[in-house]
């Protein structure tokens, strides 16, 4: 039989079926994981390889280095969560894969393990967006969430405004115009000396200082939903430089608070403008800033004041993982979504088209 006609057929076959198991694979930047969904929900088994701690040495993510640690670690970290599941890969629906926005090298990684695991257990594949799997990452943490709902998307390379109108189903209403909040935030904590990864050392440095010692710019591009972080960035580094040039040594905590008062205003006011917007009642957050302590507590007082539900991912679920990959397959799964023989990596992927 055709390979991809049995695929197909097999797909079809579990869109009837009560429960279903995904293997899953993430490895779009510096972490490989592996997780097991059942009916895109519930976590059977999660395993996450950081290369966090070889990247720190560099100060950045260092592509080459980071695909190479990939092909160390994906045959582990599958292993281990057929382990964790006390599973065998006989006990597996269907398998999904990353295949796009993100390190090409480290995608391909990822999608070649996966293409060749498909081929040899003869399981469907499911190729997933890697901002899909961010949303989806609150299917996990909320069991009652159901769409439609408006979801703010921030990360070291995305910042997005999404309109979730239904699984696998969304409308992008806003987005960055220059830098990314996350890429903001990694620029501001090496200027204060910080180390990778800077964004999440800034967060723990601002709890010590005082957000009002350094007043700076929101700025409002021309979309009424889009953000701009450049502008900000720009002013953060240079009132750093005329202190330095003076001779004075930097307050790194009060300009690590104002720093992130800034972005965080920014991030809260632009997605509750699209929330009241849409006449929805509920707004999510997801991606690697959305573990930011002060956007999390600021959104939860406002959706308290101001009467709409605040949906946010446990904070291992807001990094990369693969039970966020394994959840958003079962939606696409149930559409009939199938990778193709050819699926490759596409390192720079639109969610909405």
């Amino acid at each position: 039989m055709n390979t991809q006609l049995e695929m197909q057929q097999k797909l079809e076959a579990l869109q009837s079926k009560a429960s279903v198991r995904i293997l899953a694979m993430e490895s779009s930047c510096d972490e490989t994981a592996a997780a097991i969904i059942e009916n895109g929900r519930k976590i059977v088994s999660s395993v996450i390889f950081s290369q966090v701690d070889t990247h720190a040495l560099y100060g950045g993510v260092v592509p080459e280095i980071a695909s190479r640690a990939h092909v160390d670690a994906c045959d582990r970290v599958i292993d281990q969560a057929l382990k964790e599941a006390g599973m065998a890969l006989s006990d597996v629906d269907a398998l999904a894969v990353t295949y796009g926005p993100g390190l090409v090298g480290a995608l391909l990684t990822g999608v070649n393990c996966m293409k060749g695991l498909s081929y040899t257990s003869r399981l469907p594949l499911i190729p997933v967006h890697h901002i899909e799997g961010h949303v989806s990452a609150n299917w996990l943490s909320h069991p009652d969430l159901e769409p439609p709902f408006i979801c703010l998307v921030v990360s070291g390379g995305h910042s997005h405004i999404i309109r979730v109108n239904d699984y696998a189903d969304y409308t992008l209403l806003g987005q960055t115009v220059d830098d990314a909040a996350g890429e903001a935030f990694d620029k501001a904590a090496r200027v204060l000396g910080l180390n990778y990864p800077g964004g999440p050392l800034l967060s723990k440095l601002a709890l010590e200082g005082n957000d009002t010692y350094l007043t700076l710019p929101r700025p409002h591009p021309d979309g009424r939903y889009d953000f701009s972080f450049s502008g900000l960035k720009t002013a953060f580094l240079n009132a750093c430089h005329k202190m330095t040039q003076k001779g004075e040594e930097l307050p790194r905590a009060d300009l690590a608070a104002s720093f992130e008062k800034a972005v965080v205003d920014t991030l809260c006011e632009k997605a509750i403008l699209a929330l009241r917007d849409s006449g929805l009642d509920t707004l999510c957050i997801a991606g690697g800033v959305s573990a930011n302590r002060r956007l999390r507590d600021q959104l939860t007082r406002l959706s308290r004041k101001q009467g709409f539900r605040m949906c946010m991912p446990e904070l291992w679920l807001c990094t990369d993982n693969a039970a966020m990959i394994g959840s958003a397959a079962y939606y696409r799964m149930r559409k009939g979504e199938l990778a193709a023989l050819e699926l490759n990596a596409v390192p720079s992927l639109p969610l909405c088209r």
